[in-house]
């Protein structure tokens, strides 16, 4: 989606499948809790609107960003139909933001190709903390919705 939308969240809910039966975990980290607590509540609101029951959502907290590769392949085990990794890396002054993007992102791309269930990769990877307020609810929507949105849609290949 393109970021010159307005909202990246808004969505026709009548193209999304129903999440009735699906057990769904949702690996939060802890790390910029500002940011993930955001997406976190907007992908569990998101879930519960189209059907999946509250209590077949489990959260599964990890320390940082890097953690969610782990704490996924954990969730992967413990036989979900799929899996939402959250977080948020903001930039500073040193590479630490290049090597953690690289990791998770490589991470989660090596669980979605030889893993049990599929990972959503909700991580948001922003220049600076406004950048990262703008899509966890902010005037580009919440990237916790489209995370929701997309397990439920790759959920239901299966």
């Amino acid at each position: 989606m393109s970021s010159l939308q307005s909202n990246l969240s808004e969505y026709d809910s009548s193209i999304v499948p129903n999440g009735k039966g699906l057990k769904i975990a949702l690996v939060v980290s802890q790390w910029n809790s500002e940011i993930t607590e955001q997406l976190y509540k907007a992908a569990l609101t998101t879930l519960i609107n189209h059907n999946v029951h509250k209590l077949d959502i489990i959260r599964y907290n990890v320390p940082g960003s890097f953690e969610l590769v782990y704490g996924s392949k954990f969730a992967q085990d413990k036989k979900f139909n799929v899996v939402i990794a959250i977080g948020s890396v903001i930039k500073g002054e040193t590479k630490h933001f290049d090597f953690i993007c690289h990791g998770v992102t490589n991470g989660i791309a090596k669980l979605n190709s030889k893993g049990s269930c599929p990972v959503i990769f909700c991580v948001l990877t922003d220049n600076d903390i406004h950048q990262a307020r703008d899509r966890s609810g902010g005037k580009h929507g919440n990237k916790g919705v489209e995370a929701a949105v997309s397990a439920l849609k790759i959920a239901k290949l299966a």
